[in-house]
């Protein structure tokens, strides 16, 4: 009984058997064909998806195109018409004053300068001094020294503000980082900043008041502040208003900018001191020697002073050192 058994359970086993076999062999072609369709499909959806992302990748890289070219063409044009505007004016005696931070007119200064130089030339002709030698103290006494003095104090502003600059740009990196708009930043730096950075911004506060565009009000700052710096900062301001962009990324990346540049003068200026120091001995020996001889032997010296040959002379030589002068301070001097 259970050998029969085992024999049913195995014929029906085999038949089960056979009959799948059977199936699958007539379904073998359809099955295959629906995995190939299968496949095709999947395939023919990778591929769109791979063309839709190529497109979309397409389409970012010419959009970023067209955002750099629309940046390199505005950085262009206002380069342009900054330097159209440069040619057009000329520092004049007001803007030389503006730029000193004075705040005396032009006659004003001219007068004192006048008066200055007479003050000179009367002190000299009650010196003994002849009245041809009387007349050159004056003009350099009343035109040369007080345009001498302005300039030098033009540069130590600039100088200041150079100093100053870099660390009022961070001050507006955080506080557009913090929420603050561009005019708010700049009013901070107007109110809070250090001299004379806190007087040229305050002034373009109150040429926005005025009328005049964040960046319009920052390209004035040039006219008063000549510098490549304050050029570059109006023309990051300038760009972001018509471009858009990330400000403050683009202010730090200046402050960092203009932190280098400021330390590579330094290194300039460290490296070429050896050659100033000879310059000025080359430059002053002659004088020296002049004086030492007037002192020991004054009856030799004073044949220059007192003989039209020896004024020819003096002239000659004076024309001579100041020749040698400008060209060792163009060796020694270097722009960044």
């Amino acid at each position: 009984m259970f050998g029969l058994d085992i024999t049913i359970v195995a014929i029906i086993a085999l038949a089960a058997l056979a009959a799948g076999a059977l199936g699958y062999g007539l379904l073998f072609s359809r099955i295959e064909t629906e995995k190939k369709s299968e496949s095709r499909v999947n395939r023919v959806k990778a591929a769109e998806t791979d063309q839709n992302k190529v497109k979309a990748a397409r389409e970012r890289m010419q959009e970023m195109t067209k955002r750099r070219k629309s940046v390199q063409d505005s950085l262009k044009e206002l380069e342009k018409k900054q330097q159209e505007r440069h040619k057009k004016a000329s520092p004049n005696l007001k803007a030389k004053i503006s730029q000193a931070g004075l705040s005396v007119t032009p006659v004003r200064f001219t007068l004192m300068g006048a008066a200055f130089g007479l003050f000179m030339m009367l002190a000299s002709l009650v010196a003994g001094a002849p009245l041809l030698i009387a007349a050159g103290v004056f003009v350099i006494a009343g035109l040369g020294f007080p345009r001498w003095a302005l300039n030098f104090m033009v540069k130590r502003r600039m100088n200041k503000f150079l100093e100053e600059f870099p660390n009022s740009l961070d001050v507006m990196v955080r506080s557009i980082k913090s929420g603050l708009p561009l005019t708010d930043a700049l009013r901070l730096i107007a109110a809070e900043g250090q001299d004379p950075v806190k007087s040229e911004f305050r002034r373009v506060v109150e040429s926005q008041q005025m009328g005049l565009s964040v960046p319009e009000a920052c390209q004035r700052m040039y006219n008063y502040i000549p510098l490549q710096e304050v050029n570059f900062f109006s023309i990051v301001i300038a760009i972001q208003s018509q471009a858009g962009g990330n400000l403050s990324e683009a202010l730090g990346n200046l402050s960092r900018v203009l932190r280098e540049r400021r330390k590579m003068k330094a290194k300039i200026s460290a490296m070429s001191m050896e050659a100033k120091a000879s310059a000025a001995i080359i430059g002053a020996l002659p004088l020296i020697v002049m004086l030492l001889v007037y002192l020991t032997s004054p009856a030799y010296m004073m044949v220059l002073f007192t003989d039209p040959r020896g004024h020819f002379i003096l002239g000659a030589s004076a024309v001579w050192m100041s020749i040698g002068v400008l060209v060792m301070r163009n060796m020694i001097n270097f722009d960044i």
